[in-house]
C-alpha cells in the first residue's frame, strides 16, 4: 500500500523539506543551509512548521523506487536454495541499499539540474503503489519458481510454505530496522554538526560531523558488536571443546594420539581432536574392504590446550606422530583443519582405505570457532597453523634416508586449504616437496588458488580452469567424470582442487558487490541455474547469505565434499589394483546411502 502523501516529507507543502535560512549561532547573520541528499533540511534549519522528529521514517519517492527495484531483483537465483526467512533477510537488505541509492541518485540529479527538492504528487505515490504490487508479486512468483528449480538440481526436498509466506514481512522488518539505523546515524550527525557550528563554519561543521559519526559507527560495528559477537561465540565453543562427541571413546591403540603412551593427553585434544583420533577405519575394516591384509592407520593430533602457541602444538603433534611410527608408513598426510579443528572424515578415511592402512595422518587445532566464522575472522591463525605443521613434518621427513621416506601428501578443506597452501610458494614448491595434494572447497582468497585460476589458459572457464597444460595442478567438480585436460600428461606430483560450481565458499568475494566475476559471465556449472546473473550489491548479499548454509545441501553440491574424496585420492595416490568397482564400493562406505 502506498504511503499517505500527507505523512511524507515528499507530500504537498512539507514543513521541513526545503532549505531555509539558518541563523548563525553568533547572531552575525544568516546562511542558507544545504539540504540533505533526500531533500530534507539539516537539523537546526528554521522553518514555519514543526520540528522534524529524529527517528520518523519519512520516505522519499526516489528512495522508494530504488528500494522496490532492488527488492525485486533480490529474488533472482544465487548458488543455493533459500528458505523464506533467508530470502526475506536478503530482500530487506537489498531494499535498504536500493533506497539509499535512489536518494543519492535524486540528490545528484538535482545538483546537476540546479534545483531544489519538490514535493511528489499524490498521483506519483499511487503509481508507485500499483507498481510495487505488480512488480513485487511477479518477483516473488518467479523467485519461488527459481528456488524450486535449484532444489531439483540438488535433490533437496525440504520446503516450508509458512516460511515462504513470511518472506515479505521479514523483508519489511529488516528494511525498517536498517532505515531506522540510518536515520539514527543522520540524527547523530545533525546534532554533532549543530554543536560544531558554534566554533567553525557550517560547511566545515557538516564535513567534520559526518567524519565523526562514520568513525563512531565503524568503531561500534567492528570493535564492539563484531568483536563482542566473536568473543561470545569463542567462549561458547571453548566450553564445548571440553566435551567428547557421542559414541567416541578414548583410543586403546598406541597408534592414536590420546591413546596408550601418547605424548598428547586425551583431555587436551579438544572436541574435534577426540572425534578424529577416536574414530576412523581399523585394520579389520580396511582388510574387509580390500580383501587383503591391512595395517592400523596412525592418527596424530594436537589441540589448542596441548600447547599455548602454534609452533609448539605442531612440534607436539609431530613428536607424537614419530612416536607412533608415522614416518615408517608408506603414505603420510599433513591435514590442515578447518575452524574448530574439524577434519573431514571422508578425506582421511578415503586416504587410509586406498593406502591399505599403511598410512599416517597428522593435524592440529588452531581455533574454537565454527568453520564459517573462522573463515571470516581466523585467516591468520589458519595460515600460521598450516605453515608450522607442514614445516615441522618436513623437518623430520627431509632428514630421513630417501629410500625410507614415506610419500608425503597434503590436504585441506575450506579454510584448511588456505592454511595448507601457505606452506608453499607456488606450483614448483608443491611439486618438489610433496607427492600429491588434495584441496577441497578453496576460499576465493587462497593465494595459490587465485594464482592458478587467474593465470588459466584462455578459453578455460573459471569453474574448471586449466593451468600450464595441467602438468601439476588440476581442477574438477566431479572426479568420477574425468579431470581436465584428460588428453595431456599428468606425471609426477599431482595437485588436485575439488570445487563445486555451487559452493559459495569458493566464489564469495567482496568484489562481488561491484564487479561481475568470470564464473557468472561464463556458462554455469551443472548445479547452478542459467538464470543466475550478476547484480551490483544484490549478488554480494545473496552469496554472503549462502555461506552459513553451504554444507546444508546433499553431497556433491555446495560445500559438501564426501564421495568425491574417493576418486580424488585415487587420482593423486594412484594405488595399484584398484578397480572402478572398488571405487564404487568405497564411495558407499564413505557416503552411506541414507545420507
Amino acid at each position: 500500500m502506498a504511503p499517505d502523501p500527507h505523512d511524507s516529507p515528499s507530500a504537498d507543502s512539507p514543513p521541513d523539506d526545503s532549505p531555509t535560512a539558518d541563523p548563525r549561532p553568533d547572531g552575525s547573520g544568516s546562511a542558507t543551509a544545504d539540504p540533505e541528499p533526500d531533500g530534507t533540511a539539516p537539523d537546526g534549519a528554521a522553518g514555519a512548521g514543526k520540528r522534524r522528529r529524529p527517528f520518523r521514517l519519512d520516505l522519499t519517492l526516489p528512495g522508494c523506487w530504488g528500494a522496490l527495484l532492488l527488492a525485486c531483483l533480490s529474488f533472482t537465483p544465487s548458488l543455493l536454495p533459500r528458505g523464506g526467512f533467508l530470502q526475506g533477510l536478503i530482500c530487506g537488505i537489498s531494499a535498504a541499499i536500493g533506497y539509499g541509492l535512489g536518494v543519492v541518485a535524486a540528490y545528484v540529479w538535482r545538483a546537476f539540474a540546479d534545483r531544489e527538492a519538490r514535493p511528489a504528487s499524490v498521483r506519483s505515490w499511487q503509481g508507485l503503489g500499483i507498481a510495487a504490487v505488480v512488480l513485487f508479486g511477479l518477483a516473488f512468483g518467479f523467485g519461488q519458481y527459481w528456488q524450486h528449480e535449484i532444489r531439483a538440481l540438488m535433490g533437496v526436498t525440504e520446503y516450508s510454505v509458512p516460511a515462504a509466506v513470511a518472506c515479505p514481512f521479514v523483508a519489511a522488518l529488516v528494511f525498517w530496522l536498517l532505515l531506522t539505523a540510518g536515520r539514527g546515524l543522520r540524527w547523530l550527525y545533525r546534532r554533532a554538526a549543530g554543536l560544531l557550528r558554534r566554533w567553525i563554519g557550517p560547511r566545515a561543521a557538516r564535513a567534520v560531523g559526518w567524519i565523526a559519526v562514520a568513525a563512531l559507527a565503524w568503531s561500534v560495528v567492528s570493535g564492539v558488536l563484531l568483536s563482542g559477537f566473536v568473543n561470545a561465540v569463542n567462549e561458547a565453543f571453548s566450553v564445548r571443546d571440553d566435551e567428547t562427541p557421542e559414541g567416541v571413546h578414548q583410543p586403546t591403540s598406541a597408534l592414536r594420539s590420546g591413546g596408550p603412551g601418547s605424548l598428547v593427553p586425551w583431555d587436551t585434544l579438544g572436541y574435534q581432536g577426540r572425534a578424529f583420533t577416536g574414530s576412523g577405519p581399523t585394520a579389520r575394516d580396511i582388510g574387509a574392504f580390500t580383501h587383503r591384509s591391512a595395517q592400523e592407520p596412525v592418527r596424530a593430533y594436537a589441540g589448542l590446550q596441548t600447547a599455548d602457541d602454534a609452533e609448539t602444538r605442531a612440534e607436539r603433534a609431530v613428536a607424537d606422530l614419530e612416536r607412533a611410527g608415522g614416518f615408517e608408513r608408506a603414505n603420510l598426510l599433513v591435514m590442515t583443519t578447518t575452524g574448530s579443528g574439524w577434519v573431514d572424515p571422508a578425506a582421511v578415511d578415503s586416504f587410509e582405505y586406498l593406502g591399505d592402512g599403511d598410512a599416517a595422518t597428522v593435524a592440529m587445532q588452531y581455533s574454537y570457532l565454527p568453520s564459517w566464522l573462522s573463515y571470516l575472522v581466523d585467516q591468520s591463525k589458519a595460515r600460521e597453523a598450516g605453515r608450522e605443521l607442514f614445516d615441522a613434518v618436513y623437518d623430520v621427513w627431509s632428514k630421513l634416508p630417501q629410500d625410507e621416506r614415506p610419500r608425503l601428501f597434503v590436504a585441506g578443506e575450506s579454510l584448511g586449504s588456505f592454511g595448507g597452501e601457505t606452506a608453499f610458494s607456488g606450483e614448483y614448491d608443491l611439486r618438489n616437496r610433496t607427492a600429491g595434494t588434495v584441496f577441497a572447497g578453496p576460499p576465493n582468497f587462497n593465494t595459490l588458488f587465485r594464482e592458478f585460476s587467474d593465470h588459466r589458459e584462455p578459453g578455460s572457464p573459471e569453474i574448471e580452469p586449466v593451468y600450464k597444460d595441467g602438468r601439476t595442478v588440476r581442477f574438477t567438480d566431479d572426479p568420477t567424470t574425468g579431470i581436465t585436460p584428460a588428453d595431456r600428461p599428468w606425471d609426477g606430483t599431482r595437485v588436485l582442487y575439488l570445487m563445486h560450481p555451487s559452493d559459495p565458499i569458493v566464489w564469495w568475494s567482496p568484489d562481488l558487490a561491484f564487479t561481475q566475476p568470470d564464473w557468472i559471465g561464463e556458462a554455469p556449472g551443472g548445479d547452478v541455474l542459467e538464470e543466475m546473473v550478476w547484480i551490483p550489491f544484490v549478488t554480494f548479499w545473496q552469496v554472503t547469505a549462502d555461506l552459513p548454509f553451504s554444507t546444508g545441501v546433499p553431497d556433491g553440491h555446495g560445500h559438501t565434499y564426501k564421495a568425491a574424496y574417493v576418486d580424488a585420492w585415487n587420482a593423486v595416490m594412484r594405488p595399484a589394483d584398484v578397480t572402478p568397482q572398488d571405487l564404487e564400493r568405497l564411495r558407499e562406505v564413505i557416503r552411506p546411502p541414507e545420507e
